[in-house]
């Protein structure tokens, strides 16, 4: 190892034609051989696999797969994104009553799920479950911040909130959830355009 570096003391590499990779100037005749005889580029990714794992590279990496739940047949690359997000036939909780049932049907399912009420305590109205997030912003938190600065600072007695009262945080994540979707979504089209 010492004669190499006495050899080369510049420290100079060269491009191998092969891999593309930087060798050592003193080693680039033994490195291209060996490179040309035992690696393969993958016409997918640009990896360089050994000859004689290439097809095992593809069908860990790139073999197309069958999804179980829509039957259809997706890239290995956009499995991830398939399961999460595109797949008709995943498994959601409605944001209403939290059953589950497959994407394909929840929006149907929501529109009904949605239209039913809930009695407010305070407005002594029942409102729908859709608007009731809305309606507690609209009418009840000023009313809230109001009624303490009045009383001096002092907290407002705690009112019953309904058992949907956690809707609002569940809107919230299932938005930063669709948003991170369609992001991960855009950079793997964008990969697979390249």
């Amino acid at each position: 190892m010492a004669a190499a570096a006495d050899s080369d003391p510049a420290g100079t590499t060269c491009t191998c034609a092969h891999c593309q990779r930087e060798i050592p100037s003193s080693n680039i005749s033994l490195h291209s051989v060996h490179c040309t005889r035992n690696l393969q580029k993958c016409e997918r990714c640009g990896d360089m696999v050994p000859r004689k794992l290439m097809d095992e590279h593809y069908d860990e990496n790139h073999a197309p797969m069958n999804c179980l739940l829509c039957k259809c047949t997706i890239e290995r690359e956009l499995w991830d994104l398939h399961t999460g997000i595109q797949c008709p036939q995943r498994m959601l909780a409605c944001q209403y009553c939290e059953f589950e049932l497959p994407a394909v049907d929840l929006l149907e399912h929501q529109d009904v799920c949605g239209n039913r009420t809930e009695y407010c305590q305070t407005c002594r109205k029942y409102i729908r479950l859709r608007e009731w997030i809305g309606h507690e912003l609209q009418f009840h938190t000023s009313s809230n911040a109001s009624a303490e600065h009045s009383s001096g600072g002092a907290p407002a007695a705690a009112e019953p909130k309904p058992a949907h009262g956690s809707h609002c945080k569940q809107l919230l994540l299932t938005i930063a959830i669709a948003g991170f979707a369609v992001w991960i979504g855009s950079v793997l089209y964008q990969r697979k355009g390249q």
